[in-house]
């Protein structure tokens, strides 16, 4: 419960909405209590009398009391819907805001599919529990109390079958919740896992197409789909339970009733309509314990996903601007002094060990190594997408560590190996470099990065839609417009991870010739290929997390023996 509570302040605004919904729901409840005593009258005074004018009076009354309490149950679910929709928009508002400010190694901690899920279904589930739950939440026990205390008025010998029945009810449905509570926090698991197989194959659905493994991935499907349906029957199995408990032992104490009252009747101590007044009433306390008990079943569900939810807006962020932090990158000068790195703190080794490399702004550094050298992990010390785990990384001769994030990242300029473009224009995707740039600006990025020559084909030009994940694009027209997005934000550190693997020799070489003419600018560039490194001002070579050699492309030719390999692997074909 205490997540629940945590998650009630975010009501805000819209816990006004709940106080008059409060209100509206014991108002009317105490029109429906009143029907019964009028009923009884009606019985007992009206029909017994032959008397037609007060027959017609009570039925007025009873008349007025439905209206007025149809109208409260009607203001009531406008409120309500109000207060259970705005608050899922609170939450959900509250959980994007705190993921934005993950680090990476935060969301290495939650599958991406997992996060969805608790920005969705989970809301979704807190959201019916206050709209389906908070009515009889706030009725049920009101109900409750005051029709056992009536049925005590009107007859307290009768009203000692509740004090029989109430116990057992109680203890059946206590077990019910019990078994259930668990079985919803299962039930979430497996919707991550579906949410996680969907998500992959449409994210990679022309890998699929194209290797032919459609039917290997409707299996899948069908797997995980399957397991999510037993949990859902499992779960569910034991929540109906709740409603023939319940019908049984309402219909049981309407036998007790009806019994016990009707020989009342023939002893001449209990009057008709006081009997049909308080099955009435038996009626309303059956169904306000019904109501409890469903309210029970939402809140182990609604816990469940409140605790899902909590996980993520209790995730500790790990990487924080610092108090009186540096709001400006003075130059493009980056330093690493014995850094070494694990994604992990338990991990048994590191990925990066013993760095020490240092590079004057404005010099154009390439990087090589095999696959799972650390290549990547190294340059995303820069702009602390991670933090290192020993060492210092400089940027502007001072710890990254001391600059705002903000500044820093502004000050870098990093076009990932992953190209990632969003729905949207062609000039939306750009503007992300620089909201401010104009068409002449956004134009010579292009020109720089070389788009212009698959833009000026574009039936609409810089507001050419994209689609989702730029669809209709080529692995190199992304990669371009990635570096032009780049390009926009003016960098004191340009860094390309393999950012031109999909371009052309030809043109990766007017890139090239585009970015030495930025002599300002630090560039860093990882690379496959010898030919996009060759020509900077020093060349890196990363062995297993370890700097193997540093130097000049002639140097590492003469000396290097990785060096020399790779070059001479590259260069045989356009040697013979």
């Amino acid at each position: 419960m205490q997540d629940i509570k945590r998650l009630l302040k975010l009501m805000g605004p819209y816990g006004k909405d709940v106080c008059i919904g409060v209100i509206l729901v014991l108002i009317e409840s105490c029109f429906e209590l009143f029907i019964p005593v009028l009923t009884a009258d009606l019985i007992d005074v009206g029909v017994a009398g032959r008397d037609t004018a007060y027959i017609f009076h009570k039925g007025l009354q009873m008349g007025v009391c439905a209206v007025f309490a149809l109208i409260t149950g009607l203001l009531y679910a406008r409120f309500a819907a109000r207060a259970s929709y705005g608050w899922g928009a609170r939450i959900r508002e509250a959980e994007y805001q705190h993921v934005q400010n993950y680090s990476f190694s935060n969301l290495d901690h939650f599958a991406s599919s997992s996060l969805i899920t608790r920005m969705t279904t989970d809301v979704t589930v807190l959201q019916n529990a206050v709209n389906g739950g908070f009515r009889p939440l706030v009725r049920g026990p009101f109900m409750l109390i005051m029709g056992v205390g009536l049925s005590f008025w009107m007859n307290a010998r009768l009203a000692l079958i509740f004090v029989v029945c109430a116990p057992a009810l109680g203890v059946a449905l206590f077990f019910i919740t019990r078994r259930v509570g668990p079985r919803y926090t299962l039930l979430q698991k497996q919707v991550d896992q579906l949410n996680s197989v969907v998500q992959e194959c449409l994210t990679a659905i022309r890998a699929v197409k194209a290797f032919v493994r459609g039917v290997y991935e409707e299996e899948r499907f069908q797997e995980v789909n399957t397991e999510l349906a037993g949990a859902s029957r499992d779960t569910f199995r034991v929540a109906v339970l709740n409603l023939p408990v319940f019908q049984a032992a309402m219909y049981l104490v309407i036998i007790l009733m009806l019994w016990f009252g009707g020989n009342m009747i023939l002893a001449g101590t209990l009057q008709v309509g006081d009997l049909t007044g308080f099955l009435s009433y038996v009626m309303q306390v059956m169904n306000s314990l019904m109501m409890i008990a469903n309210v029970f079943l939402l809140l182990s569900r609604s816990l469940a996903s409140a605790v899902r939810i909590n996980e993520v807006l209790d995730e500790q962020i790990v990487l924080t601007s610092p108090e009186h932090a540096d709001e400006k990158v003075p130059d493009g000068s980056v330093d690493f002094e014995n850094v070494s790195f694990k994604y992990r703190t338990d991990a048994r080794e590191y990925a990066l060990s013993g760095v020490n490399l240092h590079i004057k702004a404005g010099q154009s550094i390439g990087i090589l190594g095999g696959t799972g050298s650390s290549k990547t992990t190294l340059v995303q010390l820069i702009p602390r997408l991670y933090d290192a785990t020993e060492g210092v990384v400089r940027v502007g001769g001072k710890d990254v560590r001391e600059y705002s994030l903000k500044a820093l990242r502004d000050a870098v300029a990093i076009v990932l190996q992953k190209n990632v473009l969003f729905s949207g224009t062609i000039r939306e995707n750009l503007l992300w470099g620089n909201p401010d740039a104009d068409d002449s600006a956004l134009l010579d990025a292009c020109r720089a990065a070389c788009a212009d020559e698959f833009l000026e084909r574009m039936p609409d030009g810089l507001d050419t839609d994209l689609g989702q994940g730029a669809a209709n694009l080529s692995g190199g027209q992304k990669q371009r417009l990635c570096i032009a997005r780049a390009l926009l934000k003016h960098p004191k550190i340009l860094i390309l991870d393999d950012s031109t693997s999909a371009v052309d020799t030809a043109t990766e070489g007017k890139i090239r010739a585009e970015l030495a003419a930025r002599t300002q600018v630090t560039k860093i560039v990882i690379a496959q290929r010898i030919t996009s490194v060759m020509n900077t001002d020093q060349i890196v070579i990363l062995d297993d997390g370890k700097i193997h050699a540093v130097g000049t492309h002639p140097e590492l030719l003469a000396r290097d023996p990785i060096y020399q390999e790779i070059y001479h692997s590259q260069m045989r074909g356009g040697a013979e």
